[in-house]
């Protein structure tokens, strides 16, 4: 049986079996029987190509997903829980953002938290745009089905498009001064994400519960592990089929 996952993924990423194994620092011919004969490369090779694909070694290789080694990784990547999102200080935050190099992502309905709680979060969201991190923010369309659900499963009702309203009303104007890439999504989420480089923060929501109230999930991305990435992935999704704004 043919690897068909591995095959689509190299030609997504517009690369060939030469140039994919070169990166990889493998022969070509090994490349192919990765893909025609479904072959298992060694745990390095699969972190490697995962790293250049952007896909998860347990999504191009299922079978290694009772791979020892793969789920003592991914149990790693946990760093710590919070009982709650409002127990994060607003100083870890602002840390946050101050340390990420090459990117920040934000996925949530209104995250209205960012401008009320931490007054400076969006100023200095915006200076590290400038020094060239990209900065990407999916909030909520407040017109749209998803905020309305949400806003009835919280009990806030229409607050919840009022919320989501006044968080556009914060980051319109960093578009037009800044390099901030911006969307609408109208998604269910179980998730807000918070994603600064390496660094993850996902915060679930709980049915008849605010976010502020649900835990959050403090990620580190290790190499070969897989809740960053099952995350990540998420956004990716979110991202590509949402408007701009």
């Amino acid at each position: 049986m043919s690897n068909e996952r591995l095959r689509a993924a190299i030609a997504g990423a517009g690369l060939t079996t030469q140039t994919f194994s070169e990166m990889v620092a493998v022969d070509p011919k090994t490349v192919e029987r990765w893909i025609s004969a479904d072959r298992l490369p060694h745990r390095s090779h699969r972190i490697r190509a995962s790293e250049i694909l952007r896909k998860s070694d347990g999504f191009l290789w299922p079978a290694t997903h009772s791979d020892r080694a793969s789920t003592s990784s991914t149990q790693a990547e946990l760093v710590h829980v919070y009982p709650s999102r409002s127990a994060i200080e607003p100083p870890t935050w602002l840390q946050l953002v101050a340390q990420a190099k090459e990117r920040i992502d934000v996925l949530a309905y209104a995250a209205s938290f960012l401008h009320d709680s931490i007054p400076e979060f969006m100023t200095r969201l915006a200076e590290r745009s400038r020094q060239g991190v990209q900065v990407r923010l999916l909030f909520g369309d407040p017109n749209g089905q998803a905020v309305d659900v949400r806003g009835q499963e919280e009990g806030i009702g229409e607050l919840m498009a009022a919320r989501c309203k006044l968080t556009w009303v914060y980051v319109t104007p960093l578009l037009a001064a800044h390099p901030i890439e911006a969307r609408r999504h109208n998604t269910t989420l179980y998730a807000s994400l918070f994603r600064f480089d390496d660094t993850l923060l996902a915060n679930g929501h709980t049915y008849g519960s605010s976010a502020s109230q649900s835990p959050v999930l403090h990620l580190c991305r290790i190499p070969g592990g897989r809740l960053f990435t099952h995350y990540l992935d998420s956004f990716e999704r979110v991202w590509a089929s949402s408007a701009p704004s």
